[in-house]
Order: C-alpha cells, then structure tokens, then sequence
C-alpha cells in the first residue's frame, strides 16, 4: 500500500469512529423503533377489525332458547327407543324470584355482575387461546355473556362462537338494563334434568315454584349451574356429591362475602336435599337405563371436548345406540325366567331387596350389546348395570394373577408366579409380607393343604389370593386393575390387603370392561354404549374408540383366560358350562352376601351379571334366601344361571379361544372322572372334615350332583343356537353338598368359595 492510499484509509476511519455500522439482511427490519411500529400497527389493525365486527354483528331477533328440539334415541336396527328433551321452560318475571335466590346465583357464577361491564375481556381472550390450541374449556364468562350465549348462541366451543359472545354481549350490555340480563339468564339456564330456567327447575328439583324455595334451596340450584348432571343428588356418584355440597358451601360464602348474607345466619343453615325426579313418560322398562346411560356417556365426551353438558339438552340429535335388539330381548328374558318370576315380596320380605344388574360387550368392537338396569327405570332409577356401590368380592382375583404375570412377580419363595406355583390355602392364615396385618377366613373356614393358584382360583380361596396380592404388590396390582378397565369410583380403592377380595365398589359394565380386556388378549376395552351422534344439519359428535392400547402382553391376559377356562371346567362356574363355546369366568360373592357375581366370556362376547341387596333407602342388606333358595345366593347361583341361560341364546361367531399361552402344560384340562369314581382324599385338596352348616340345602348356584352325575347338553349338530347348559337338580346327593359359595361343587359337601 502506498503513502497516499495509508491516508486515504486513516481518513476513513476518523469519519466513521464513533458511528454504529449499518444492519444488514433480517435484522434491519427488527429495529427497537420498527418493533414499536409494528406493534402499534397491529393494535390498531386489531381495533379496526373489532371495530368493523362490531358493526357487522347483529343481536339475532329469535332466541335459540325457544328452539329446543327433541333427542332421540335408537338401537342398532334403527328402532326409536325413546325421544327425550322437550323443553321444560316456563319464563316467570324477576320479581317472582326472591332476592336472595338472585343474590345466591349472582354469587355463584359472577359476583361483580351489578357493575362490570358485561364481558371479561381477559378470560374471554384466554377462551379463544385454549380453543385454538384444543385446551378444552375455560371459566372466565360473565352472566350477560352466558345468557348472550344461552339465548342467542349454540353452545360449540369455537373461535367463532366466543367472538360473536364477546360483540353481543357488549351490545346487550348497551341496550338492556342489568335486572332484564339477570331475568334473561335465570330463564334459560339449564339446571339438569331437562329444567330449562330457575322456575323448572325449582319444579324438578323440590316440586315446588320458585317463589316458594329457601336460601338453603336455592342455593343448590345456584350450584348447578356449574356441572348439572354430575352435581344432580339423586344420580350423582359419592364424588359428585361432595362437590355438589363443596359448591352449595362456596355460594353461601361468597353471599357473606358480597354482604348479601350475614356469618350468623350463615353458620346455622343446612344442605337440603333435593326431591326424587319424577319420571318422564317413554322411559319404562330397560329404556330409561339405556337412555339416562347414552346421555351420561355422551356428556363426558362433551366436558373432555370443553363443551357444555347443556348442548345435549338442547336437542336435536339422533343418538343410535350399540344394542342389539335380538341380544337385549333374550338378556331381558333370561334375569325374568331365572330370578323375576321366582320371587314373592309378599311372602318373602327380602325378595323385594333383589336387584339385578347386567353388561354384555362385543370384545372385538367394545361395543354394549346388551344391558339390564332393573325391573323398570320409573319404579327404580338407580342402573344396577352402572352403579359402583357394590362390591365384587372374587372376581377381582383374575385381575390380581393378571398383576402377577405382568409384573413377572414372585411369591415368597422367590418362585415365579405361575397357574402352578404353589400357596398356602389354610383358613386364616396372616399374610406375609404386608404393612397391614391381615388373616383372611375362608368360607367356612375351610382350610386347604398347598394349593396351586389355578386350585385356588377354581376354589376362590381367600389366604391364597392376599398372599399373592402382597408378593405382586399392592399398588401394582391396583394400577393393572385400573389399567384394564377399573377407573372412575371403581379405581379409588385403598392399597390394602383387603383389596384381594374385591372390596372397592365395581358395576357390572366395570367389571364387563376388565374382561373384556382380558378376552381382547390385553388390549384395553372400554365400553360403549353410544355408536354415533349427529345433528340436524350433519353435525356429529366425535365419540373416543371403546379399544385402547395394549395394558398387557398378549401371553398374560391369555394365560388368565385359561386359568378361568378352569373355573368352568372344574371350579365354581360348572353350570356355565356349554358343549358349543369355550367359556372362561369367575364367580363371586361379598361379605355378608350382599352381592353376588358372575363375570365370564366365549370367544367373542363378555357379559357380567351382579345381584345386589337394596334396602329401603337404598342399604345394602344380605341376599340370603332370596327367591326361597335356602342360605346364601352365590355368585355359581343366580347371576351364573342368567349368564348361562342369555349366553346360550346370545354367543356367536368363534366357537374357540384363540389363545397363545405358555400355561397349558402346567394346567392341563381336567379329565372326565368316571361314574364309578369316588372323591379324592389327597389331604392338600381336600376341605376340612368340619362339615358346612349348609351341607344338606343345596345351593340355586350349582350342581346337586357330582360332575360324573352330569346330564351332558346335545352335541352342537342337533340345534342350531349353542344349547343351554343343563339345569341344576333340585335334590342333594349324599356324596355332596350344596354348591359352593360361589355355586361349585366339591368332595364332601365342602363349601369352596370365599367369604370375601
């Protein structure tokens, strides 16, 4: 470089010191002044397009209010059951509801009403973001944006919609005054049980007008607002009424708050229960079970999408159900023919105790065929098919040996568990191993010799299954339980040895599910009852797939599916047996014999039946001879008899499982005993020599007759439905007792199963 071009680049760098470079590429266009620009500009492209909104969007002249439709509800052959939803409205002016009513729903649902300005902008904004990012439903609307919502808006969960509230409701905030927005809400809101504002509501709830409630009464209904259903007393689960009584007290408080109320009155007031419902015409029979079971499913789909529960109140959908009518007629038929027709309330007082309870589940679709809720949904509204309330006691134990195996658990011994492994079946004996002590008698207080799990699960031994609840683990077994189908109340059960004897609360569609996922080699089945929902104008509901995922390995669930081909072969289930169908089940029968089970599958179709004890308002009491059956109704009894008999009519398709399991060496099937054959004496499998209090009754639940006595049903080429299996005698033997707990029959008169 030279002298000249030296002072050239000195020169340069004197007039730029000092000075930023220039930005280049992307970056000149990021500038803090251009950002502040861009920002204001989009404020102000924002506001013109409210703006412009605003002038666009009317208040509509109608009210989608006064346009409620009806529901209905068809079977899978296109059959209407029932069409529900009418509206159920009667407008009555402000100065009808007593000001403290006004107060109590003002408290409940937005306290600053008399002076916001009718929308909230933040959760409003925070509704949009979580519907476009499919969060579901947020809380934030005021009263004017409900009623806008109520009466002028549907109730889908849109961008839309909640732009079209937000520019209504400042409109109807402008044009009424706030007492006519209060009236306008308290008129269209849905309270449940299809009350469409506080008038019909205050009817359906306490049969009273609205004029006449107390603050205590009106209080409740001011918590409805928030989850009708779920909150209704009469329907709702032990959850739900805690909630509904949490939110009763959040009303009330914040009437102290608000100074609507005074702390002295408030301390001394009590939750009201609310009156039965009266029931709605169209609904006897099983019809009100399937139907008030369709609307409770189709409205949890609603509250996991962030829709209202009030959407399916309003109408207009058609709801085609799973039933098959052919299969719902023959389970009606088989609980009349084997327990309804054989009781006498007015010569036996506990007959008027008997409920009963059905599911029955396609395994390859998770589709409910069939379901029994009771005698007639007007003269009993509680579904046995759904209630959770009862325990069931033994067939929880598959669940338990399903833990086993797919914990690769071991039992004391450090051995594996097995349909081989051995345990320990004496009567009382302490479980080992547990933080809580625990010796579970079994029935009778018959004590076995060493026994192996599939002896143990044919003869529902009680010490066996807590020993091995405890080597699995509790809370293992608990999650495999709940992973196959036992959520909801059915999953919140305590960790404790107990729980080996199916002491939690189950329903008979439960327990269908955890079956099913059994007989679905592991892949979850959850089932249902509702097929599709659409909507005048092509709208359809977007139901969840009844099968999940895998819970467990194939070879699992089908080695317990062959452990429980045992129980029919040669356990507490023989009166299910079927010449035509492979069958695999578990009986079961509570503590104190409140309630009896059978849960049991062919190749293609799951069904359980529960019987319950109900007593007047609603206690639970002992079924103990029930339909003049002399002691215990077991689980082998009545409810294996209805399976028996529906099964028989209602089974098709494989007539085989198609298992792949590495237990059919260990557990090979029994062979036939010859007539001539007398009863084993191996001490390890024999009962106690105490004989059974009951050994001379025989028990509805099994045979009177030892196995070799047997009638065989005829083979498969001489009818074309699978023929039923044959019917127990009514006379003991004198080689045997009655059947077991469980309905089984054993050497010696032993009774077998639990008392769980």
């Amino acid at each position: 470089m030279g002298r000249a071009e030296a002072r050239r680049a000195q020169n340069s760098t004197r007039t730029t010191k000092g000075k930023k470079p220039k930005k280049t590429g992307i970056r000149r266009f990021f500038t803090w002044k251009k950002l502040l620009a861009y920002f204001v500009g989009l404020i102000a492209l924002g506001a013109g397009a409210f703006v412009a909104l605003y002038l666009y969007v009317d208040v509509p002249d109608s009210k989608t209010a006064t346009k409620l439709q009806s529901n209905i509800y068809k079977l899978s052959n296109g059959t209407v059951v029932a069409r529900t939803g009418q509206v159920n409205r009667e407008e009555v002016p402000l100065d009808k509801i007593p000001k403290n009513i006004q107060n109590a729903v003002v408290a409940a649902e937005n306290k600053n009403f008399w002076t916001d300005p009718g929308v909230d902008v933040k959760g409003t904004a925070r509704g949009i973001l979580n519907t476009v990012m499919g969060r579901g439903k947020q809380g934030g609307s005021t009263i004017t944006q409900q009623y806008v919502k109520n009466s002028y808006l549907s109730q889908e969960q849109t961008v839309t919609r909640k732009v079209k509230e937000l520019i209504i409701s400042l409109k109807v905030q402008q044009k009424f005054d706030k007492k006519d927005i209060l009236a306008g809400y308290l008129n269209t809101s849905y309270y449940g049980r299809n009350a469409y504002g506080i008038q019909a509501a205050s009817r359906a709830y306490y049969q009273k007008d609205v004029d006449k409630l107390t603050l205590e009464e009106g209080a409740y209904l001011a918590a409805l607002l928030q989850a009708p259903s779920q909150y209704d007393w009469t329907v709702a689960t032990d959850d739900g009424k805690k909630n509904a009584q949490n939110r009763w007290n959040y009303v009330l408080d914040k009437m102290v708050e608000m100074k609507w109320l005074t702390a002295d009155k408030r301390k001394d007031m009590k939750f009201e229960v609310p009156k039965d419902p009266k029931p709605p015409k169209g609904m006897s029979g099983q019809n009100g079970y399937l139907v008030k079971a369709a609307e409770q499913e189709i409205e949890r789909v609603l509250r996991a999408q962030g829709r209202s529960e009030s959407d399916l109140a309003a109408g207009g959908w058609t709801i085609t159900l799973s039933i098959d009518p052919a299969k719902q007629k023959e389970l009606e038929k088989a609980v009349y023919q084997q327990v309804t027709r054989k009781l006498d309330p007015q010569a036996r007082k506990v007959d008027a105790y008997a409920q009963v309870g059905a599911a029955s589940v396609d395994r390859k679709t998770g589709r409910v065929v069939a379901l029994y809720g009771g005698q007639d949904y007007l003269k009993h509204f509680s579904n046995n098919a759904t209630r959770e309330d009862y325990q069931p006691a033994s067939t929880f134990k598959p669940l338990i040996f399903a833990s086993a195996l797919q914990n690769e658990a071991k039992n004391e011994n450090g051995q594996r568990i097995t349909a081989g492994t051995i345990y320990d079946g004496t009567s009382k004996r302490p479980v080992r191993g547990g933080d809580t002590a625990f010796a579970p008698e079994n029935e009778d207080d018959v004590s076995y010799g060493p026994v192996t799990v599939q002896e143990s699960m044919n003869k529902s031994i009680n010490s066996a299954f807590a020993q091995m609840a405890v080597d699995v683990g509790l809370a293992k077994v608990k999650k495999t339980a709940v992973d196959m189908g036992m959520n909801g109340k059915a999953g919140n059960f305590e960790e404790v040895p107990a729980m080996s004897l199916g002491s939690m609360g189950a329903s008979p569609l439960r327990m269908a599910g955890a079956y099913a996922t059994l007989a679905n080699h592991g892949k979850k089945v959850t089932p249902t009852l509702v097929a599709s929902v659409t909507r005048n104008g092509g709208q359809k509901l977007d139901m969840p797939d009844p099968i999940g995922s895998q819970v467990l390995d194939r070879t699992n669930a089908d080695n317990v599916t062959q452990i429980l081909k045992g129980v029919v072969n040669d356990g507490t289930a023989k009166v299910v047996q079927n010449a035509t169908y492979a069958v695999a089940g578990k009986t079961g029968t509570s503590d104190d014999n409140k309630s009896a089970w059978f849960a049991g599958y062919t190749p293609g179709l799951v069904t359980t039946v529960g019987m319950f004890g109900e007593g007047p308002g609603g206690k639970q009491v002992p079924l103990t001879n029930t339909g003049g059956h002399d002691g215990r109704i077991n689980g082998g009894g009545y409810p294996a008899e209805i399976w028996a008999d529906y099964m028989g009519e209602a089974a098709d398709g494989d007539t085989e499982f198609d298992l792949e399991t590495d237990e059919a060496a260990v557990v090979p099937p029994p062979p036939a005993p010859p007539a001539s054959s007398q009863p084993s004496t191996q001490p390890s499998h024999t009962p106690s020599a105490t004989p059974s209090r009951q050994s001379q009754s025989p028990s509805p639940g099994g045979s009177s007759k030892p196995p070799s006595q047997q009638p065989s049903p005829p083979p498969a080429s001489q009818s074309a439905k699978p023929p039923k299996p044959p019917t127990p005698s009514n006379k003991p033997s004198p080689s045997t007792g009655g059947g077991g707990a469980d309905g089984g029959t054993v050497p010696n008169g032993g009774r077998v199963d639990p008392k769980d």
